[in-house]
């Protein structure tokens, strides 16, 4: 194991606001998300009040100009652009593990081909529903009671590199369900290799069907080292917390937690501040963009925003003096767009710490990839890839 000694950085704590996009990225308008800024939908929301992440320096980051940035922000603050191509969860996690994405992962705006509908029949026996771009609320309306009814698969897919199986736990157990859908993931590689398949059980009746929290994703293997690969190499321990097992199909984590939910996931990692650990806890809080941004509810996103932010007092509170936090996100997804899909923006970035300098303004980093670039630096390791390290600029 490898410490740095200009800097004695026991944990590092990523925090990804799954979704909390803070404005349009340049190329934005080849996504179709030209004006879409996540941060600005939910910022004027009664339901959002976020004083700690203002401190910080939220609204002094390089764009941001939805509220008054505080006068002395305590944090280190930056907007951060993503190189890879795609504005989707794997891309955008990847990409803060130090793995930029330079070709964009398949996306099926018209269904899924032929050729990969008739082979996942073939492997698992059961007909299909839907095979189009859906959300995940509206395809149950639609299909969900002939799914109960004939037993048929829901697969659907979004704007992103996904293919997604639903099915009611009363009609396909959740083994099954999940037998289904490792069977798509090895059959969906090479030129059908998507992002993610994602199993999405449900229960209730129509039309009140409800997603469980007994969702699983299966993404593809990393191609190359990242971040956590590096860190768990070298003797460090690597923690994930919520769907980072998932995103990185378990590769570089030593432990994983899961969770159900944002409220879940920010009461795990308090009790993981009290173990002793030497290494990176990456955690996602998903219900930003699961809960709220996919459903168009700007209220219920700036809620959870607010939740998270009387959480944080206690995440800081509980900080050692060998602690760093990272505060960061993986792509947009703006609540109130006409689309439901993810958006491309930039992304906040908020670093805190006893060893950390207040006030620093990093302007707008390149690639999402210097935030792995920097952890590595702290415990005294390199990467391997187009990252850039900041940690010179934000140390004591």
């Amino acid at each position: 194991m490898r410490v740095d000694e200009n800097m004695s950085v026991k944990r590092a704590f990523i925090i990804v606001l799954d979704s909390f996009g803070i404005g349009e990225l340049p190329d934005a308008a080849k996504f179709g998300d030209v004006g879409s800024n996540t941060l600005a939908a939910i910022c004027n929301s009664k339901a959002y009040a976020t004083p700690n992440l203002e401190k910080l320096g939220l609204f002094n980051i390089e764009g941001v100009n939805c509220q008054s940035g505080s006068i002395s922000p305590q944090g280190v603050f930056a907007r951060m652009e993503e190189k890879s191509a795609g504005k989707d969860t794997t891309v955008g996690h990847w990409e803060i593990a130090g793995l930029i994405s330079k070709e964009p992962m398949p996306t099926y705006p018209d269904g899924f081909p032929p050729e990969v509908i008739d082979k996942f029949v073939n492997l698992t026996g059961r007909e299909i529903l839907c095979n189009k771009p859906v959300s995940g609320t509206q395809v149950l309306l639609d299909y969900g009671s002939e799914h109960i009814e004939t037993g048929k698969l829901i697969v659907y897919t979004s704007a992103d590199s996904v293919f997604q199986i639903a099915a009611h736990e009363d009609v396909i157990s959740i083994e099954q369900l999940y037998k289904y859908c490792s069977i798509a993931r090895e059959m969906l590689q090479g030129e059908h290799a998507v992002g993610r398949v994602i199993a999405r059980p449900f229960t209730g009746t129509y039309p009140n069907f409800i997603r469980t929290t007994r969702r699983h994703d299966y993404s593809l293997l990393p191609p190359k080292e990242t971040m956590l690969d590096k860190l768990m190499a070298n003797g460090f321990d690597t923690i994930g917390v919520g769907k980072i097992y998932d995103i990185f199909a378990g590769r570089g984590i030593s432990k994983t937690f899961k969770t159900n939910g944002n409220t879940d996931g920010m009461s795990q990692t308090l009790d993981i501040m009290d173990t002793d650990f030497n290494g990176l806890c990456f955690i996602n809080l998903v219900d930003f963009d699961m809960l709220y941004g996919h459903r168009n509810d700007i209220d219920g996103y700036a809620g959870a925003a607010t939740e998270f932010d009387l959480w944080l007092s206690q995440f800081m509170t509980k900080m050692k003096s060998d602690d760093v936090l990272f505060i960061t996100a993986d792509h947009g997804c703006d609540p109130s767009t006409k689309g439901t899909d993810h958006s491309r923006e930039y992304t906040p970035l908020i670093i805190c710490g006893e060893q950390v300098k207040e006030g620093v303004d990093l302007k707008t980093r390149e690639t999402f990839a210097d935030i792995s670039a920097t952890v590595l630096d702290m415990f005294g390791l390199t990467q391997d890839t187009d990252g850039t390290s900041f940690k010179n600029a934000i140390v004591k």
